[in-house]
């Protein structure tokens, strides 16, 4: 997997973090966490304390513990050392054993610098208004931010019928993503994103109104094939992804001839000093600025 590492800092403490591409996350140190957490600058104290949850988490037959990876991160001597990483839907339920001041002020923290769904688990209303936000302080239009919703409840619905039908949430939904990104635009999820200029920020708050409409598309037609067939496991969901995207595809080429534009370009909303074009107008499919 292609990762890239880089510090986030919460209140005083340094957190090592680890992006992984293929799944579009980031991966936290688990130490560094619990250090916040506890309120511990001496990592050795972190460690130990880690050391007897973990063990407990196990006793309890608590899934925790087995969904953290071991990934290399900078250590202290300067060298690169396995330690635990996790996602931030798995840091927030080891957050949730450790009692603490600076549980939910981690938990906030986590949804502005590593996972947007983990405060929809929680307070999706106030979710939805901090992303608005967020896009509107970055100069995305009202009409875009509605697609961009609508999009990603699109996206949930999907997600939450790969996870009720035996699709592992961090490593398949990554695999089935792609399968469908690749069949609607003719690139993988990698390859659009090098197109944009992106390295870690997210594709899709990067796509313009009309690659939004067609992900969409592939999206919500996968999802209704493989709950016509009762699509389970893997393969039969990747079969249904193909189905899906190839839907969209067929749109998207159609429109494409209508115009003489590629769906698929390399706009984007980076900042103005980005050496890539910043996405300042985009018509979207029914022709409207």
């Amino acid at each position: 997997m292609n990762k890239e590492q880089a510090l986030a800092v919460f209140e005083s403490y340094n957190i090592r973090r680890v992006y992984d591409e293929r799944s579009e996350m980031w991966f936290f140190s688990v130490v560094d966490i619990i250090a916040a957490l506890i309120g511990q600058p001496d990592h050795q104290a972190a460690r130990n304390y880690w050391k007897v949850l973990k063990n407990r988490l196990k006793k309890e037959g608590s899934q925790t513990v087995t969904d953290c990876n071991r990934l290399k991160m900078i250590a202290e001597d300067g060298k690169m050392r396995l330690t635990d990483a996790a996602s931030p839907e798995t840091l927030l339920r080891i957050i949730q054993s450790v009692p603490s001041p600076k549980a939910e002020p981690i938990k906030l923290w986590l949804a502005k610098v590593g996972y947007e769904r983990i405060q929809d688990m929680s307070d999706p209303a106030r979710s939805l208004d901090r992303a608005r936000e967020y896009w509107q302080q970055h100069g995305r239009s009202e009409k875009w931010i509605q697609q961009r919703m609508m999009g990603q409840e699109t996206r949930n619905k999907l997600t939450d019928y790969w996870k009720d039908h035996e699709i592992n949430e961090e490593d398949e939904y990554a695999v089935l993503t792609n399968i469908i990104h690749q069949e609607w635009s003719g690139v993988s999820v990698k390859k659009h994103k090098d197109i944009k200029g992106l390295k870690t920020q997210n594709l899709r708050d990067h796509m313009s109104e009309a690659e939004l409409i067609f992900t969409a598309l592939a999206e919500l037609s996968t999802r209704q094939i493989a709950e016509s067939v009762v699509a389970t496991g893997m393969a039969e969901n990747a079969e249904a992804g193909k189905t899906g995207g190839k839907i969209a595809q067929k749109a998207r080429i159609e429109l494409e001839q209508k115009t003489g534009r590629s769906v698929v370009s390399g706009d984007n909303f980076l900042p103005p000093e980005s050496p890539t074009r910043k996405l300042n107008s985009v018509k979207t499919v029914d022709g409207d600025e």
